[in-house]
């Protein structure tokens, strides 16, 4: 071989190395027959039962579905690709989280990762998912802090924040249960938990100034479990409303030890994102609980929905795991279908698999219509959901043998959120200017 041709061909392995660079780090497009999603929810744990597994099915029936070509209305994989997914635990603790969440990224080499519930597990790895420019889909966690504390490049949550659930609740007490003049609560004592109780409070001093808060609302530990003296002292208070924003086994475990109390006999109860403890407990579930879905979504759509897609949802869902989903079910399959649109419009626009830079401006600022309604990412630059938040009474069905829901309404996206750039603690002291509400 000549010198000649000695440099030439190592200048030609030189390129081809800094292509094959360039598009692993997200910068050249290229044909890609399948990709590795990360898949985080409770597995394990005290919110695996109650969220963590009906996420992670509703996860595992979308993948499944858009893999074969079998979601109503849509084409066949993700941007032309399979998706292989990678299930992770998410129980642990943050610490934990964070380390996963660089082993699936350095080690396991996902292509993006989708998941977290809690609040502090999301605001654990949001930071570091921006150090690692790696597309995240967060797919509940309820505070507002994601996307308000600083913009996020690399992060998308495709659910509302507790500022959407604590507004509707405020607007449904004060629209169908006019005589209530006192609330207090009862909320897990971190992120979530502390902004439901504000926000529901804000909002009912602008919204209902004549009912009145308690001095003495409730916080305890997240996944407690145990809730003797928290009811006691709940019990004495002479508020009439209780507002909880419990999810996982705690809202289970309240309600259980609330009922040999005959705590809802004496009081009212507000379970803003309680519909999975109504499916659990099934029949031992008191009648006249204010309940609350993120979207349309759970007992409040059952009986009279017909969106093809939801309807498809609760079909396929019910047939494959032999129960109704409920909202953690909704959120995960919504995750996973906002991903397929965003690879879909991507790869259309690249002629090609799509680069993560060409994903993130397929995903961003993207509306939709899915298992749950319509929802836009219309807040955080165009990185966070709104959609509808909806509210009922519980009232079992003695002929049917389930749950089901009463005086169902729900509230308008437009009504319930702030516009872009306003931080909601901001707006809603400010009266909720612009708010669209019928």
């Amino acid at each position: 071989m000549t010198a000649r041709t000695l440099g030439k061909a190592i200048r030609t392995a030189a390129l081809a190395s800094a292509v094959a660079a360039a598009a692993s780090m997200g910068g050249a497009a290229a044909a890609k027959n399948t990709i590795k999603v990360a898949i985080v929810t409770f597995l394990t744990g005290p919110a695996a039962g109650p969220f963590g597994v009906p996420g992670k099915n509703g996860a595992e029936l979308m993948i499944d579905a858009i893999n074969a070509g079998g979601l109503p209305g849509h084409s066949k994989g993700f941007g032309g690709a399979t998706l292989d997914p990678v299930f992770a635990d998410e129980a642990g603790g943050n610490s934990k989280q964070v380390a996963e969440y660089r082993n699936l990224v350095e080690k396991q080499n996902v292509d993006a990762v989708v998941g977290y519930i809690s609040s502090g597990s999301c605001m654990a790895t949001a930071p570091v998912a921006e150090e690692l420019k790696k597309l995240t889909i967060v797919t509940i966690c309820g505070t507002p802090s994601l996307f308000e504390d600083e913009p996020r490049s690399y992060v998308f949550r495709t659910q509302g924040s507790a500022v959407g659930d604590s507004i509707a609740a405020a607007h449904y007490v004060t629209q169908f249960m006019p005589d209530v003049t006192s609330y207090t609560g009862i909320n897990q004592n971190y992120a979530f938990g502390q902004d439901s109780w504000k926000f529901f409070k804000q909002a009912m001093e602008q919204i209902n100034p004549k009912a009145k808060a308690s001095s003495n609302p409730q916080f305890p530990k997240i996944f407690s479990g145990q809730y003797g003296a928290e009811i006691s002292t709940l019990s004495l208070d002479r508020a009439e409303l209780v507002h909880s924003s419990f999810w996982d086994g705690d809202i289970e475990a309240f309600v259980l030890q609330a009922l040999v109390r005959g705590f809802f006999d004496d009081k009212r109860f507000a379970a803003v994102v309680g519909d999975s403890a109504v499916d659990s407990l099934g029949a031992k579930f008191p009648d006249g609980v204010l309940i609350g879905t993120r979207s349309r979504s759970g007992i409040l759509i059952r009986r009279d929905t017909t969106d093809p897609l939801n309807v498809w949802f609760i079909k396929a869902y019910k047939e494959r795991y032999g129960a109704y989903p409920v909202g953690p079910s909704y959120q995960y399959a919504k995750a996973v279908h906002f991903l397929k649109l965003g690879l879909d419009k991507a790869a259309a626009a690249a002629g090609g698999f799509p680069t993560q830079a060409q994903m993130i401006e397929g995903l961003k600022g993207l509306s939709f219509n899915s298992v749950d309604g319509k929802t836009a990412m219309a807040l955080g630059g165009g990185h966070q959901a709104i959609h509808d938040v909806g509210y009922g009474f519980t009232e079992f069905d003695k002929e049917k043998g389930e749950p089901a829901a009463t005086n169902v309404k729900f509230y308008a996206a437009e009504c319930i959120n702030p516009p872009e750039g306003m931080l909601a603690e901001e707006w809603v002291d400010k009266g909720m200017p612009g708010a669209k509400c019928d």
